[in-house]
């Protein structure tokens, strides 16, 4: 009936990009396993002129993921998605989108799926120090009390839903120590969370095995947080 599904809200990474037509594996995957998949171009992205990419997904942190958690609240405010089969998916810029919209909005996602996630600022600046271009992810995260607030890792007792987490142990983009942290942080808390890590892959992933047991993986454990 395309009424009272079980719904994904799944954010794009960069945070400079943004999400357009087209085939997406990750998207699609999802969608033929029977759930509703939205993907919000929220304000940080890019494309659609300055006003709308406002100081970008990090410094304007509470814009870009408001607009995430607005997805999956319009997602329900239309009868497509069932309240308590909300779910949200994210991959790297989208990963820590994925789990900074549960410290705004804690009731809101009842699971959340990580991959390669950005989970805390100033481990992001110190991990880019080794690269040229260090000078420019530096003002692009900027300094400011945005990296206690905007930082998954530092904000972990405010997620209350379970957690699955995907790092690659050569990603070059975002650390995997930024997961490690993450997950720590959450069982410190008294969350529920599992990382599962690919030995030799790097940000994307891109490896036919590992890509098929994370996408079973997740699909599991989506049905069982949900109840499906």
């Amino acid at each position: 009936t395309g009424k009272g599904l079980p719904a994904i809200v799944m954010p794009h990474g960069g945070p400079g990009a943004r999400d357009e037509w087209g085939f997406d594996w990750l998207a699609q995957y999802f969608a033929a396993r029977g759930f509703a998949v939205l993907q919000p171009n929220f304000r940080g992205s890019t494309g659609y002129g300055a006003a709308w990419f406002q100081k970008n997904g990090f410094q304007s942190w509470r814009t870009a993921i408001g607009d995430v958690d607005d997805a999956g609240r319009w997602l329900i405010a239309q009868g497509i998605a069932a309240p308590d089969k909300l779910a949200i998916v994210g991959w790297s810029y989208g990963g820590y989108a994925a789990l900074q919209s549960s410290v705004l909005d804690p009731g809101l996602f009842k699971a959340i799926v990580g991959i390669a996630p950005v989970t805390d600022l100033e481990a992001l600046r110190q991990e880019s120090r080794d690269f040229t271009n260090f000078v420019r992810v530096d003002a692009f995260i900027g300094h400011g009390p945005h990296i206690q607030a905007g930082s998954p890792a530092r904000n972990a007792d405010k997620i209350k839903v379970p957690v699955l987490l995907f790092h690659g142990d050569q990603d070059r983009n975002v650390g995997i120590g930024e997961s490690r942290l993450m997950a720590s942080r959450l069982k410190s808390a008294g969350g529920t969370v599992e990382l599962v890590e690919f030995k030799g892959l790097d940000h994307q992933l891109d490896d036919d095995v590992a890509r098929t047991a994370m996408l079973a993986k997740a699909d599991a454990f989506l049905r069982t947080s949900l109840g499906m």
